[in-house]
């Protein structure tokens, strides 16, 4: 199934596994491919340069391996494969630091701008040539470059400090780049050397989207203004990126059969060599410790690089600890939804009516009620009610409304499955595991797709009348939809697996029904039975919130050049919003109960106060280093993850509660006993106005089964980037009522609110 399929899928609507990239064809069958960590610093002296010296250490076990690619900025190594016999003898040479299996990782996956207050606050950001010096890298499937998002008009020469290129090749030739779209790089030696050589046939090596989703990803962080956009009239307005002045650079890393860590990390090089700003990274990174992690090991590169890494949470919600993408460094975001919805309802024979959500657009069912069956009792099949291929008894469906079950495949084949067994029209029933959430496809028939609670009555009507009829009412698109947002219920959640000291996600962004670029090869459901081609689409996922951030984080890097990655994040973090306009709290569309810190962070972005947010809490290389001492980390691993020779002092206490992060997690043992004290300190760093900001926590800690002191309660703030700082005492209840509470700490001097949410669990 191909990747546009696979993140169209809510079910796996994205947080595809992470498996090892297992290579293909019988020479190949004993090998696979290994990233090698060196420690360049002990390069001996015989060898002139360090790529000498990997080819020397390579030759030593092997006399085939060659090398995929060496690595200087993303990792200090190379990447090549090897039998495991030789994977361990390599480990035991000099100056190796590690050898670790690839793994292979998968994507996750308009009324925008108006929603988040970009429109009415253009003035607010600065339309100075500052604004286009911005370069956005996405890492995705490439680029649809004669895509109208990526029109230059108005923009000028490209910034003096880009030193990436436009490479060439299948489709694509270096005059597909300009003034806006000013790199495009692919990635494809270890997709090559796992799975053989790509099939130029149905698949373009070189940047050119075949899929969609990187033009799609692209567009939403930076597309140019496109006026009169929609998809077939739905959605229909002004297209634009989050920061529509700012550059494009894509490196395509993923490919049918996903995307190697191998490629990825040599798309991360390329891009800290060519001077990008922000990277966006809407892929999924699974869950190991960082050190083994390539996009937390490419990542941490960038950040030291002075670059934003923004990526998807995972689409794995609403299940706890679904997380993925949770190294500190990254900027890690979630999914929640606009204030726009498409409905399309179902019109029962006994004159009920339920509300749906569809994007078709083409020739109407007839105007009368039709005859309606369910796709269980028209299969011989035990899965029947998902509507799997060739499982549909033509006789039993032909002329009818097919209701289908969601799961397993993906929603838009269902409605191909239904129409090629001569169905006229599809109802898709959620089940208990999407519940309430509806997504919205471009089907190829009449479909509308239904909550869970619906699609049960639906059923019972279906079940209880001999003669049941339908029909399938589409209303178009429509704005003003509340509440928005609400928590996406495919968005993953906290707590943090790895570190959970650490709250992620840091914070939620538009990633349902997001209209946007859209590649010419592939129709908008992806199948390859949809001929329709489509300049936008609109799609949902974790894939599309990111980009929405990596687009914002243009904008602020844009206005404050000199803030660094940890300070744009923070701005975004403490300024984002948890209620709404009415003081309502969020709301969570998987429970329909408010959402907490484990499912938005820090709230919703809302980027028009994040601009000015009054003060931050800023990190530096050290401080992270010194979190991975506090991580216990070994020399071998800090080195394998940083690139450098760094010794914890064992002088020093590292604690995790002391990296400067803009929320709080706390985790207090319940079964051991443990200490029920625990103490964060912050500093916060004044870019705002001078004055004197009071701290307040809600709600109120008593009914949290912990006590929260901060000291100082005050803190006065008298010049720009003036640093003071402070301490949270955590005192924890012996016996709680609630295995997890949640509160908020705000320090505001009037004029400001600074924000951060706080997370507390009992394990």
């Amino acid at each position: 199934m191909g990747m546009v399929k696979c993140f169209m899928i809510v079910l796996l609507l994205g947080f595809c596994h992470v498996s090892m990239a297992a290579p293909s064809g019988e020479k190949k069958s004993r090998r696979k491919t290994y990233i090698v960590h060196m420690a360049k610093s002990e390069m001996p002296a015989s060898f002139e340069h360090h790529t000498h010296w990997y080819d020397s250490s390579l030759k030593s076990v092997s006399g085939e391996a060659a090398m995929l690619y060496t690595y200087d900025n993303a990792i200090h190594g190379f990447s090549t494969q090897l039998t495991n016999q030789e994977a361990k003898q390599l480990q035991s040479q000099p100056g190796i630091l590690a050898v670790l299996p690839e793994l292979r990782y998968e994507l996750h996956t308009t009324r925008t701008p108006e929603f988040l207050g970009l429109s009415r606050a253009a003035d607010l950001f600065p339309e100075t040539e500052s604004a286009s010096e911005v370069v956005i890298g996405v890492l995705d499937t490439g680029v649809w470059p004669e895509s109208k998002s990526f029109v230059d008009t108005g923009l000028g020469p490209i910034p003096t400090s880009w030193k990436g290129a436009c490479e060439s090749g299948t489709n694509f030739t270096t005059s597909k780049c300009n003034r806006k779209l000013i790199g495009a790089r692919y990635f494809a030696r270890g997709y090559e050397a796992a799975l053989g050589p790509v099939d130029e046939s149905k698949e373009s090596k070189s940047p050119r989207d075949d899929d969609g989703h990187g033009t799609h990803t692209a567009s939403t962080a930076a597309g140019s203004v496109v006026e009169g956009a929609s998809l077939f009239g739905y959605a229909e307005g002004t297209a634009r990126g989050m920061a529509t002045r700012a550059r494009v650079a894509v490196y395509k890393v993923c490919w049918t059969g996903g995307c190697f860590s191998s490629d990825i990390l040599a798309a991360m090089e390329k891009a800290i060599e060519d001077n990008v700003n922000v990277l966006s990274m809407s892929l999924g990174g699974g869950m190991s410790d960082f050190y083994r992690d390539s996009v937390a090991i490419g990542a941490f590169a960038a950040m030291e690089k002075g670059i934003l890494v923004s990526c998807s949470a995972g689409n794995a919600g609403p299940g706890a600890y679904s997380l993925s993408n949770v190294a500190p460094w990254i900027t890690t975001v979630g999914a929640g939804t606009l204030d726009r919805d498409f409905p399309a309802f179902v019109s029962l024979g006994n004159g009920r009516n339920y509300s749906g959500v569809s994007l078709y657009r083409g020739s109407p069912l007839p105007g009368k009620m039709l005859p309606f069956v369910y796709a269980g009792n028209a299969s011989n099949a035990t899965n029947g009610n998902l509507c799997m291929m060739g499982t549909l008894i033509p006789e039993k469906v032909a002329g009818k409304i097919v209701l289908c079950d969601r799961g397993m495949n993906a929603r838009v084949q269902k409605g191909a499955v239904v129409k090629a067994a001569g169905g006229v029209g599809m109802v898709l029933a959620n089940t208990a595991a999407n519940g309430e959430e509806l997504v919205a496809d471009a089907h190829l028939l009449p479909a509308t797709a239904v909550g869970q609670k619906s699609g049960d009555d639906i059923k019972g009507y279906l079940f209880s009348n001999s003669n049941p009829t339908a029909t399938i009412l589409f209303e178009g698109t429509k704005v003003g939809i509340e509440p928005s947002p609400v928590v996406a219920a495919f968005s993953s959640r906290g707590p943090n697996s790895i570190t959970p000291d650490i709250l992620k996600p840091d914070m939620i962004a538009p990633g349902v029904n997001i209209l946007a670029g859209w590649s010419g090869a592939v129709g908008p459901t992806g199948l390859a039975t949809d001929t329709r081609r489509v300049d936008f689409n609109i799609i949902s996922g974790t894939s599309m919130s990111c980009p929405h951030v990596s687009g914002l984080a243009g904008l602020l890097k844009a206005a404050h050049p000199d803030w660094s990655p940890a300070a744009i994040r923070s701005a975004l973090m403490t300024t984002a919003y948890t209620e709404y306009k009415n003081k309502q709290k969020m709301q969570d569309i998987a429970t329909g109960k408010p959402s907490t810190p484990f499912d938005h962070g820090a709230g919703h972005v809302d980027p028009v106060s994040a601009l000015n947010p009054g003060l931050v809490y800023d990190l530096t290389v050290e401080d992270y280093l010194a979190f991975l001492c506090a991580l216990n980390y070994t020399e071998f691993q800090i080195r394998s993850l940083a690139r450098r020779n760094f010794t914890c002092d064992a002088s020093k206490s590292y604690r995790v509660t002391d990296l400067n992060y803009p929320s709080f997690a706390v985790n207090f043992d319940s079964v051991t006993g443990g200490s029920n004290v625990v103490k964060h300190t912050r500093t916060l760093t004044n870019v705002g106005s001078p004055g004197t900001y009071k701290v307040s926590i809600s709600p109120e800690t008593a009914n949290l089964g912990v006590k929260i002191s901060v000291e100082p309660e005050s803190l006065s703030f008298s010049q720009a980037n003036e640093k003071k700082s402070y301490t949270v005492t955590f005192t924890g209840s012996s016996q709680p009522t609630n295995t997890n509470s949640f509160a908020r700490l705000e320090w505001s001097d009037g004029k400001y609110i600074v924000g951060s949410p706080v997370a507390i669990s009992w394990t």
